[in-house]
């Protein structure tokens, strides 16, 4: 299982478009050892059936058990009924941070969003000798058309 999930999962936000395009890894807790209920899907979803929502819970821990993430629900458009999930931020401050910057670059572009000292983090590109299963894991490769289609306007 290690071995077969990408190194990352990542969100892309289409501004022009007003979508959202996940990349997931699906497992199928049913079918462990099935290769065809396991891998990578890319999920695409309108920005405005998103809402975020923040999860704290207590599980048998060493270090106290206190989990806390924040998950991007989709909602049935014009309702609250939740079709679907997806993970965002494992924390609830940098959850909040995450949502704050992707609806402010969702309303108001790129010109919005504050300045990073550095370039973007590529999970392709990331020094993993230390870690054999991210190493071995497959690197992250968008389908050709939605690579397009997350790229640019309509």
């Amino acid at each position: 299982m290690d071995t077969e999930a990408p190194r990352d999962e990542p969100i892309r936000f289409n501004r022009a478009r007003r979508k959202v395009y996940v990349y997931r890894f699906h497992r199928d807790g049913l079918r462990p050892f099935s290769r065809t209920a396991w891998g990578v899907r890319v999920d695409v979803f309108d920005w405005d059936d998103l809402r975020a929502e923040a999860c704290s819970i207590y599980g048998p821990m060493g270090t106290g058990g206190l989990i806390e993430t924040v998950t991007l629900a989709v909602v049935k458009p014009g309702t609250h009924q939740v079709i679907d999930r997806f993970h965002f931020a494992h924390e609830i401050q940098q959850g909040e941070m995450y949502w704050a910057m992707a609806q402010l670059f969702m309303q108001q572009g790129p010109q919005a969003l504050p300045t990073f000292p550095g370039p973007p983090r590529d999970w392709n590109n990331e020094d993993v000798r230390f870690n054999l299963a991210r190493r071995l894991a497959p690197k992250v490769q968008w389908p050709a058309d939605i690579d397009l289609q997350s790229r640019t306007a309509p």
